[in-house]
């Protein structure tokens, strides 16, 4: 061992311990697969700017943060990138370490720069002195007893099911002789003498290690990031916990695990223990760019401005529409819906579409139909404040839990380790029919859920006020049509651990249909109607709503007539043409950016359990709009911007102002930093290869069968096979409000300041749809050029 055991000073103890939780604190939380929504992997890092975080993920993880140098020179000799967003990016930086000027800029982008390599562990010191691989054994022994401590569900037992899990890895560990049988005599048995508690355990190791506390955090931060997904998923389960008030321990638990393997490596090759004194020097360093890392940073922001540059050459201004239209079709936010309400509006010059966040405003707990699971229709940013139902009569609903109930049954027969092999015996044929059935686009299509609705109760009051509440965040309070439709989206795919992903990350990962379908009727209810003018709100009395599904890989339109009348009957069958010439323009446009697809058979590879690339889902992710619709329509944004119908003059107290930069934008900007992230360093933050990937516990993926539990978006949901199909961009948030107001806000939520001050988003206001001003850190706007304005 490198030092003998001391008695730690209470002070010491405190710092330790802060560092611990501060590390545990740099992971990003990976929700499970059942509600898989895009979470930033640099959630730790927003309180500091790029060029920092690169310096501090290149000591613990390895990674760069930005595309490679030949990525920015390619764009730059194509003209993508000029001199101008050069010299601008260069100039904005203020940053002691930049280049003096654009030539000593564009030289350094001509010098090779390597990828950083992570500070070493114990295990991998070890490994290099001995040759057994320990850090692949940690990461198999590790994932192999996570798999069952935290399955949700997928296995047939969970091993010490409601213990902590530190608790359950020291009764796991003193009996798994895999460590001995490789070489780490007395692992067991040092495990066994372990502290009690996760505590203890880590100040013991960082007294034997002799870790200090300078060096704690990036040593901590350091191992978590060497367990991959299980730091991640521990990382949720506190962040869940915090959610309703609580804590979790999980993610202590962890560090104390990794940090029990570091101590028995150290007594077992004790020759590494100089190596181990200068990582340790290396750690306790403070945490600098290099100028490198500096750079690099502003290349990034030069690409960036670059796309800003060709945006704000298309935000040239709008009228707004001043006759009744005839149909009004509100979608999420979602980039992919921007490519649809474009083909949608272009049937006809009195349709009009609105854009805001999926969940609709109605913060749902849901119990579906067969199940008594509540699932969250809401942004993960919030808690459920109303509780919904699609349970039917006791009698259907009985006969659905013991069909789900066999279904579920069946599966685990069909993957036991035992039972599969007979099944595969017995059932070969038959399922070798339904492959060839699933591969060709031909199998069943699941019944129709049953209508939701609300089993909190409201009264007369409260509904109207709800509904006033949503109209107003939706900017939509006068102007309505006969027929508005309230669209959700989510995503048709087969056989993809990841489907939830492809939902509604405004609805928790799942489909918008339920919030879609509560608010038509919330809208429709007799007695909402009745109290929205004492509200301030005066709805036609011919207008309807009727909700439906936006399918994002077919681009079919399902709607839910339950709310509807015979009086609209005309108006729902003109809807319906409308939705359906839109779909099949939106299929072509989408059919251009899929390898190998053609308009005619985008539905057949939704369904197809074999197809990689059903969809690109949120790839392209580069802007965030709020401004009224005039501002952007009949503008081509290819699919790449997040449209938010938002009027400042009609929010009274900036109240939706608030609401749109601290979850919309907020939600967004995990979205793109999530595909950002995967692009970039998409070892640390990717999801690796789908091809050979493995469900696990129902939490994520491994890939093959076993190791690393991964996190983020797959390879092939951002890359084609020659090329990226995502150009990682930070976002750029636009909005149109007056510039006061907006840094009202910021100035009342730190959090969501950071995210601006630290360039993780990029912010501008627009006036009568133009671009006006930039945001620059510390809270100031840089205005836009006269002659720009008035161009």
């Amino acid at each position: 061992m490198f030092l003998k055991h001391s008695t730690i000073a209470p002070a010491r103890v405190s710092g330790l311990l802060k560092a611990a939780e501060r590390a545990g604190r740099a992971i990003p939380p990976a929700f499970p697969l059942s509600a898989n929504v895009a979470v930033n992997p640099f959630l730790g890092q927003t309180g500091e700017p790029l060029a920092m975080a690169a310096a501090r993920l290149a000591r613990v993880a390895g990674v760069r943060l930005t595309r490679s140098r030949d990525d920015y020179a390619a764009e730059i000799a194509k003209g993508a990138i000029s001199d101008d967003d050069l010299a601008a990016a260069l100039f904005e930086s203020d940053d002691p370490l930049k280049p003096v000027d654009l030539a000593a800029l564009k030289a350094r982008m001509k010098r090779p720069h390597p990828a950083p390599k992570a500070l070493p562990t114990v295990a991998e010191l070890a490994a290099e002195a001995q040759g057994t691989d320990w850090p692949a054994l940690i990461l198999r022994a590790t994932g192999l007893w996570a798999g069952g401590h935290f399955d949700q569900g997928q296995a047939l037992w969970t091993p010490a099911p409601g213990r902590s899990a530190f608790a359950a890895w020291r009764d796991w560990a003193t009996n798994d002789l895999t460590p001995e049988i490789a070489g780490l005599t007395g692992f067991c048995a040092h495990v066994a003498d372990a502290p009690d508690t996760p505590e203890r355990a880590i100040l013991r190791a960082c007294e034997t290690l002799g870790i200090t506390e300078d060096a704690a955090e990036t040593v901590f931060h350091r191992l978590l990031v060497d367990l991959g997904g299980w730091a991640h998923h521990a990382r949720w389960q506190l962040w869940q916990a915090e959610l309703a008030g609580g804590s979790d321990t999980a993610l202590t638990d962890l560090l104390a695990i990794r940090l029990i393997w570091e101590e028995a490596l150290s007594a077992h090759v004790p020759e590494i223990a100089p190596r181990w004194e200068a990582t340790l020097a290396a750690h306790a360093a403070p945490i600098t760019p290099t100028p490198d890392e500096v750079a690099d940073a502003i290349l990034q922001d030069a690409a960036e401005r670059a796309h800003q540059r060709q945006l704000e050459m298309k935000l040239m201004g709008g009228t707004p529409r001043g006759t009744r239209p005839a149909l009004q079709a509100a979608f999420c936010i979602d980039v992919r819906s921007e490519v649809f309400r474009r083909a949608l509006e272009g049937t006809g010059p009195d349709i009009e579409t609105i854009g805001f966040a999926g969940f609709f405003g109605l913060p749902v707990s849901h119990r579906a139909h067969g199940s008594d699971l509540d699932e969250a229709h809401l942004p993960v940013l919030l808690q459920a404040g109303v509780e919904a139902t699609s349970h039917r009569p006791p009698e259907a609903e009985q006969d659905a839990r013991i069909s789900a109930r066999a279904a579920r049954a069946w599966g685990r027969f069909r993957q036991a380790a035992v039972s599969s092999f007979a099944f595969v015996e017995a059932a070969g044929p038959f399922y070798g029919a339904k492959l060839v059935k699933d591969a060709l686009g031909r199998g069943g299509k699941a019944a129709a859920n049953p209508a939701p609705r609300f089993t909190t109760q409201f009264s007369a009051e409260e509904k109207a006020a709800t509904a006033a509440k949503v109209l107003r965040a939706m900017s939509f309070t006068h102007n309505h049509a006969r027929l508005v439709l309230l669209l959700g989206h989510g995503a048709e795919v087969t056989n993809n651990p990841h489907a939830s992903a492809y939902h509604c990350g405004a609805c928790g990962g799942q489909t918008g249909e339920v919030s879609a379908r509560l608010l038509a009727q919330l809208l429709n209810d007799p007695e909402t109607r009745a109290g929205l003018p004492a509200q301030g709100i005066e709805l036609p009395e011919d207008t309807l709503f009727v909700a439906g599904l936006h399918e994002t890989t077919t681009d079919a339109v399902t709607l839910f007539t339950e709310e509807a009348t015979p009086d609209h009957a005309d108006d729902l069958a003109k809807a319906r043409a409308a939705l359906e010439a839109a779909g099949a323009q939106t299929r072509a446009e989408r059919a251009a950016r899929l390898p190998g697809a053609k308009a005619h058979d985008i539905a057949r590879r939704a369904v197809n359990w074999a197809e990689i690339r059903p969809e690109w889902g949120l790839a392209g992710c580069a802007a965030f709009i709020a401004a009224p619709r005039a501002a952007t329509e009949g503008i081509d944004l290819g699919g790449r911007a997040f449209l938010h119908n938002y009027d400042w003059q009609a929010d009274e107290g900036f109240g939706t102002l608030e609401l749109i930069l601290t979850a919309p934008v907020v939600v967004a900007s995990w979205i793109s930093l999530q595909y950002y992230g995967s692009a970039v360093a998409p070892e640390a933050f990717g999801g690796g290869n789908k091809l050979i990937h493995n469900v696990t516990g129902g939490i994520g993926v491994v890939q093959g069968n076993g190791g690393r539990l991964r996190t983020g978006l797959p390879w092939q949901a951002i890359h084609d096979g020659d090329a990226f199909a995502h150009e990682p961009l930070r976002l750029s948030v636009m909005i149109e409000a007056p510039e006061a107001a907006i840094l009202d806000v910021l100035d009342r939520h730190d959090g969501v300041r950071a995210l601006f001050d630290n360039g993780w988003l990029h912010l501008f206001t627009l006036e009568e749809g133009r671009v006006a001003a930039r945001y620059k850190p510390g809270g100031t706007f840089k205005r836009a050029a006269a002659e720009q304005l008035a161009a």
